[in-house]
């Protein structure tokens, strides 16, 4: 049995030259830097990330703690969006986030169904940084929950599964707080 621990990145730089792919803004750095610290006796463990600036930024405060490389893995990237306007991209996440995956295009369920297929295939106790939605997908998956957001994951928060052959469970949720998603 795997335990997986799922970070959501730190908050994300607002100022950033490129919005779609901000880094880290100074507090987000401590954030992850406070969270390495938390994790730190849990390893040295690997380490996954997806490919955003935010996430690697927060999985490299750990991954110099232990000494251990940061393999990226696309499928626990950010939700694809429809559109590449900024300003219809948050609009379009708030009314989905209100909704269910059922009611999203084909698309966005399979690339849900390929995260949950990534998280369920890690058979070896791992960290893995990654994004808002990312983390209440494996919530949903290992609660049965069709929602898109079943909790709402602090910056640098750690939600804890385990993984049983494939099987998903939730064993915490990580601190939760009202935040920007991006």
């Amino acid at each position: 049995m795997a335990t997986i621990y799922m970070v959501r990145h730190g908050r994300a730089d607002a100022q950033a030259p490129d919005p779609r792919d901000p880094g880290l803004d100074d507090l987000g750095r401590r954030q992850a830097r406070e969270t390495a610290a938390a994790l730190a006796p849990k390893g040295p463990l690997p380490i996954h990330s997806s490919p955003f600036a935010r996430a690697r930024e927060t999985a490299a405060a750990l991954a110099e703690l232990w000494d251990v490389p940061v393999a990226v893995e696309p499928r626990v990237a950010e939700i694809p969006f429809p559109m590449a306007d900024l300003a219809e991209r948050g609009t379009w996440l708030r009314q989905a986030m209100a909704g269910r995956w059922s009611s999203l295009d084909d698309y966005l369920q399979a690339w849900r169904r390929d995260l949950v297929d990534c998280v369920a295939h890690l058979d070896r106790d791992c960290v893995v940084f990654c994004h808002f939605i990312a983390i209440n997908v494996a919530a949903g998956a290992a609660q049965g929950d069709d929602q898109l957001v079943i909790f709402q994951p602090d910056n640098a928060s750690v939600t804890v599964f385990n993984n049983d052959g494939g099987e998903l469970r939730l064993l915490e949720f990580g601190c939760e707080a009202e935040t920007k998603v991006n």
